[in-house]
């Protein structure tokens, strides 16, 4: 697994140094396992961070010793400490913002659970601190929804070998076959084309199963004349990529036919909207317009597209407007999947997805 060069974690802690200045605060507790790889390059299944301006305090079990070691050899600014034996990770982390006392301290409010918060603050007052923690809200997240030029390489190396998947997929042929069978196919083919793992659970729908966005593969056998939408999506290096595409088996039908051109026809509209400071919630409006004027308004049954990167789904939200609520523009630099579809109950569905970078002129298409 390649992991980002120091070079690229130090400008990110420069980032979000300014972040924190802006917020004035003198340091962040980062609990979120995705916000503490990107920040340095630790990926694991347990790890807190304690990120200030000129320093990374990432605290990690005995498991993760080699990992803790090398990452303190490549990025000086990332200080490893390694939990003592019996250690809990809420303890460590206490001991560790010790030396802060009198400063401000935020925490992410999206991630830190009530049961940890209440544990700092009162371990923390026990200690003679009079000042609470400050809740925050997207401090990293918003960092990580413009990917840098090393992010960009390796979601877009993922994003054409996701292309690939499905190509061999769906050019082995699908009738006959059962839904589950497919997808067992395909995670075995995102391990081939060198994903470390699926981004999430491979869906194969088909028939009236395609009628239901989020349906799980299941026995089903694909027969002559079904829609089958395909979605899925690998991980790379920590990057997901995220891909659906919709065919007919055999010969179709004029009905089945006209669904696919109109849900494309809605990504089409959806795509030349999207460029540096458009609102996320006009380029859904356009996919969304689309589709009402075939008479699917009512067949949409979710957002237009959402960000992709170190999760599967991250800022920015490509959805409807909500009432008080407006979404920060697209920028350059970020990366968004396009996914509108159309679901008839009981007949059929469809889905046409694409991973798309907003660029400094419009938007570029990632998959193909």
């Amino acid at each position: 697994m390649r992991i980002a060069p120091p070079e690229v974690l130090d400008a990110r802690l420069a980032a979000l140094k300014a972040r924190l200045q802006q917020h004035d605060l003198d340091a962040l507790v980062v609990v979120s396992l995705p916000n503490i790889a990107y920040l340095t390059g630790f990926f694991a299944s347990a790890g807190l961070l304690v990120a200030m301006p000129d320093e990374l305090i990432l605290l990690a079990d005995s498991r993760y010793g080699e990992s803790l070691a090398a990452r303190a050899q490549e990025c000086p600014f990332v200080q490893p400490r390694e939990l003592s034996p019996g250690e809990s990770y809420d303890a460590a982390l206490v001991e560790a913002l010790e030396p802060l006392r009198g400063n401000r301290v935020g925490f992410e409010a999206a991630h830190l659970t009530v049961r940890r918060h209440l544990y700092l603050t009162r371990s923390l007052a026990s200690r003679g601190w009079s000042d609470p923690l400050v809740d925050t809200d997207g401090l990293v997240e918003e960092l990580r929804a413009i990917k840098d030029p090393w992010e960009l390489s390796r979601i877009r190396d993922g994003a054409v070998r996701l292309s690939e998947v499905a190509n061999c997929i769906l050019s082995n042929g699908l009738a006959g076959r059962t839904e589950a069978e497919i997808a067992a196919e395909v995670d075995a083919e995102l391990r081939r084309a060198g994903f470390e793992r699926p981004a999430f659970d491979t869906i194969v729908a088909s028939g009236p199963n395609s009628a239901r966005p989020h349906a799980r593969p299941g026995p089903r056998r694909i027969e002559d004349g079904d829609l089958v939408v395909l979605d899925c999506g690998g991980v790379l290096d920590g990057y997901c990529t995220d891909l659906s595409r919709t065919v007919v088996v055999g010969r179709g039908g004029a009905r089945e036919r006209r669904l696919i051109e109109q849900v494309t026809e809605a990504q089409a509209a959806a795509f030349a909207a999207v460029k540096p400071g458009a609102a996320p919630e006009d380029v859904d409006a356009a996919a969304r317009e689309v589709l009402a004027g075939h008479g699917l308004a009512d067949a949409f049954l979710h957002g237009t597209g959402h960000g992709i990167g170190l999760e599967v789904h991250e800022l920015p939200r490509v959805t409807r407007k909500r009432a008080g609520y407006r979404s920060p523009p697209l920028a350059a630099g970020m990366v968004l999947t396009l996914e509108p579809g159309a679901y008839i109950s009981g007949w059929g569905g469809a889905r046409i997805e694409d991973d798309v970078l907003v660029t400094e002129s419009g938007a570029e298409r990632l998959t193909t």
